[in-house]
């Protein structure tokens, strides 16, 4: 198992990521609301598969540091003028840490909007020698998760990996044609030289899956470009948790606020660019939290405020009057809406200072090609749905 692999955790991620910065307002002044809800807006889904092999964490690290980019460039697509909703998945594969009778494939994350969920896992991930079945862990991917059924929707699988295509015991012709008559689209990015990944059969996968084939070097790494703005974007992220109302279960509201600010922690980690690119990402329409906030779950009308009982509700609310409740939230609402306002305009200043010392680096030579590549693939398969974007 040669560890080329690694370089998949960024590329998934990068598949995901489609480098973009630009994030769409969550609610703008004249908005009654995000365009979300079942059957409303179009679904962008992406599983992404990553091989865990060996000593992969520069990829792995790649993938973490790409994430929040990815939901950005998702942020600026439309289909007929509607915003879609994003979700993703996560697999590993060739982990010998795994079970063995299962091909050593493990679903981490099924098809889910919990960005931090998603987040929270990839920064779980650890590596380990393993065998690598390419076809196993798609038919997985294309069993498992709870695709959508709608025509345009756009449905797609990200794999990489350095060993041939062909191992294992499910033959990843059939894999690839069981995608195709779900319409999911699966991409290949084989780790290693574009021709061996040619005769190993990376190529022949994204070809009969009518997705794209790209190869990486494994060495490359993705450089993120430090400006001006990253410092104020990620104090005003911080600040923006601060406008959430958690509701629930005690336990597990407590958790999913508490992993808000792990998350905001781990991408700071990385780097101050990806904490900027978090923080873009919490003012776009791509980061809502129905299931704990009463902000995102009463304006989605995911609940009614009336119907829930007290011990459902956070301290600073309990002894308030029905009226009182309602106030509150407004105000918090109110708070969030002009935080993301600010995060907005500072990712407009910001995304036109990171435009411009790109093109600096690429007249200079330099460049993601990586990031590059995957952009284009994602936009071509995008593009065949009738999706369009901002930039």
């Amino acid at each position: 198992m040669t560890r080329t692999t690694r370089r998949f955790a960024g590329w998934m991620i990068a598949a995901l990521t489609l480098g973009g910065s630009l994030v769409s307002p969550v609610l703008a002044a004249d908005s009654d609301g995000p365009d979300v809800g079942e059957g409303a807006a179009p679904k962008i889904q992406l599983a992404i598969l990553l091989d865990t092999s060996g000593s992969m964490s520069g990829l792995i690290n790649q993938a973490r540091a790409q994430l929040w980019k990815i939901v950005n460039e998702f942020a600026t697509a439309r289909r007929d003028g509607r915003e879609p909703r994003l979700e993703v998945a996560l697999y590993e594969y060739g982990n010998s840490g795994l079970a063995a009778d299962t091909g050593w494939i493990r679903q981490i994350v099924p098809l889910t909007d919990d960005l931090d969920k998603v987040s929270e896992a990839l920064f779980a991930l650890s590596t380990n020698g393993g065998d690598e079945y390419c076809g196993q862990v798609i038919d997985a991917a294309v069993r498992e998760l709870a695709w959508s059924k709608g025509d345009r929707d756009l449905k797609c699988i990200f794999i990489a990996g350095n060993e041939p295509f062909t191992q294992g015991p499910v033959d990843y012709h059939q894999a690839c044609q069981a995608a195709v008559k779900k319409g999911i689209t699966v991409s290949t990015i084989h780790c290693g030289p574009h021709e061996t990944g040619v005769q190993t059969g990376w190529q022949d996968g994204a070809m009969l899956a009518d997705g794209s084939f790209m190869s990486i070097d494994q060495n490359q790494a993705v450089a993120e470009i430090p400006a001006p703005q990253d410092k104020e974007l990620a104090e005003l992220s911080s600040k923006l948790n601060a406008t959430y109302v958690v509701f629930g279960d005690v336990r597990a509201r407590e958790a999913a606020a508490t992993n808000q600010g792990v998350q905001d922690a781990n991408a700071a980690s990385v780097a101050g660019a990806v904490a900027a690119t978090r923080a873009l990402t919490k003012a776009s329409n791509q980061y809502l939290c129905p299931g704990w906030d009463l902000c995102d779950a009463l304006r989605l009308k995911k609940v009614k405020l009336e119907d829930l009982k007290e011990d459902e509700l956070p301290e600073e609310l309990r002894k308030m009057k029905l009226e009182e409740r309602k106030a509150y939230i407004a105000r918090k609402q109110q708070e969030r809406d002009e935080l993301q306002s600010k995060i907005r305009e500072l990712g407009d200043a910001r995304s036109k200072f990171l435009a411009e010392a790109r093109r600096q680096q690429a007249e200079a030579g330099g460049g993601n090609a990586l990031e590059d590549a995957i952009i284009k693939s994602v936009r071509r398969q995008a593009g065949r749905q009738q999706y369009s974007f901002a930039n």
